[in-house]
């Protein structure tokens, strides 16, 4: 399994480095042990995490509620946990068995 993400069942876990104030929203390279995600959002309150659990939301076709943020809401280095993503960007390796 790829360094950023886990799978846990129908649950995708994924390590993410924020990158905001960006141009476009839009997701990057993986570096390390996490997945780069640029936000155009500045980091105020949280605000810059919103921006991207919505955009998360809308690549992964899932509802915004089946998105958590385990931590770092108000850090760049946060760990989100998808549950039952419809869709998964070319980056996101599917789990063992799936359809998808």
């Amino acid at each position: 399994m790829s360094p950023f993400c886990s799978w846990e069942g129908d649950t995708l876990v994924l390590n993410i480095l924020g990158r905001p104030r960006a141009k476009k929203t839009k997701i990057g390279k993986v570096i390390g042990k996490q997945l780069e995600v640029h936000v155009a959002e500045y980091p105020v309150r949280g605000k810059a995490t919103a921006h991207l659990v919505d955009f998360l939301a809308e690549e992964f076709q899932v509802p915004r509620s089946a998105i958590t943020v385990v931590f770092g809401v108000y850090n760049v280095n946060k760990q989100l946990r998808i549950t039952a993503p419809r869709r998964l960007p070319s980056i996101i390796p599917p789990a063992q068995g799936s359809l998808l």
